[in-house]
């Protein structure tokens, strides 16, 4: 009998038995020991809602706008690397499920797509992500490249000078296309409709950087390119060049401290993500949703406010908004229902979410997410510290 799919986590079991073994291990794994990774969800369980009755439910809204976008719900779709290697054409099939939800998709530069793809495959305009890299003159092309896809805003993250201890990764030795290791062809050979339909793509390497630099002709040189491109002497003053290079909407993507917060504040960015990559960064590092009060004390008044992390349900989103975050960022769900179903996959996460988040605030007792304040927090004082446990 089939199974009613019904929750984000219905999609994640689906996505686990049909994508390769190393790609999903890529988007649902953390770095070190996975602490970080599992608190950015575990800390959102310990976050309590008062439930409100004899309140009048009727005519609801979700909408809002996120860094001057307006949107059907205060959700955008976040970065993922590889989106591509979860279900062939990924970030393609995210982008139209995105653009039909209504809601922001963001392209990462390590995408299987490239921005020309995404851009001429679909009609909405679409938010890029990219890094601080050592070759300034690519970054510069890249930033040249997203105007002229019609990018509506720049994610520029902060967080990966230097990759995270990612133990899974190592040992999967994550490539893309896999390399032809015996483990790997036997993998691939409990995954036939993967490879049937990866077969039937030719996007199968980064779409961003294959062809668009100077000495990287083959998929070996192309890993060693970008294991060594990350920049760790990344400063502030770097964000100044990407905004006199972008002029347009800048969103810094990595903050998890208050006083980074407080210094992305005077950069005349439009937004900040808190974020701690997934928990691929920093092994031991609090939960995207223990750092957002702080962070929203100290520059909410200043700067948009979005974040990341651990985000599985509807409810999940609520709380995010409740503790001041103006909206959140979809990685994992979206990976998951991509690797389950393609595109009907991420609209179908989509709309669960977007379900129980409706459901959420109205059984909390208001209307309308623009309402939506601490007050819809069980006390201990509006919680969190953690969760005043």
């Amino acid at each position: 009998m089939k199974k009613t799919i019904t929750c984000v986590e219905d999609l994640r079991l689906i996505a686990k038995r049909r994508v390769p073994k190393m790609f999903y291990d890529y988007a649902d794994s953390g770095s070190w020991t996975e602490s970080t990774y599992r608190a950015n969800s575990s800390d959102f369980e310990a976050i309590k809602l008062r439930q409100r009755v004899a309140v009048d439910m009727t005519n609801r809204s979700l909408a809002t706008t996120l860094v001057g976008h307006e949107v059907t719900m205060p959700v955008a779709l976040a970065p993922v690397g590889m989106l591509g290697m979860q279900h062939p054409d990924g970030e393609i099939l995210a982008a139209r499920a995105a653009a039909k939800a209504g809601v922001p998709f963001t392209l990462s530069t390590m995408s299987n797509c490239s921005i020309e793809d995404v851009a001429k495959q679909t009609d909405q305009p679409f938010w890029f992500q990219i890094y601080v890299m050592r070759d300034r003159d690519f970054s510069d092309r890249l930033i040249e490249r997203a105007k002229a896809a019609g990018c509506s805003a720049l994610v520029l993250t902060l967080d990966l000078q230097i990759l995270g201890q990612r133990h899974k990764d190592t040992r999967n030795g994550l490539s893309t296309p896999p390399k032809p290791t015996l483990v790997n062809l036997l993998n691939l050979a409990t995954k036939p409709r993967w490879c049937w339909n990866m077969l039937r793509t030719p996007r199968r390497s980064f779409g961003n950087i294959a062809g668009h630099v100077e000495g990287v002709a083959d998929m070996s040189s192309l890993s060693s390119w970008t294991a060594s491109q990350f920049d760790p002497r990344l400063s502030w003053d770097d964000v100044k060049r990407f905004q006199d290079k972008w002029q347009g909407k800048l969103i810094l993507k990595g903050i998890l401290d208050a006083e980074d917060a407080e210094s992305a504040a005077k950069t005349g960015a439009e937004a900040i993500v808190v974020s701690n990559h997934g928990g691929r960064q920093l092994d031991g590092a609090p939960s995207s949703i223990a750092a957002l009060p702080a962070i929203v004390d100290a520059v909410g008044d200043k700067i948009e406010v979005l974040m990341d992390g651990g985000i599985r349900s509807g409810q999940d989103i609520i709380k995010a908004v409740a503790l001041g975050a103006k909206g959140v960022l979809l990685g994992r769900a979206i990976a998951y229902g991509l690797g389950a179903h393609g595109e009907r996959g991420v609209s179908m996460a989509l709309d669960i979410l977007r379900k129980e988040l409706d459901t959420t605030m109205a059984l909390c007792g208001l209307r309308d997410i623009k309402d939506v304040n601490a007050r819809i927090l069980a006390t201990s004082q509006h919680q969190p510290e953690f969760a005043r446990r």
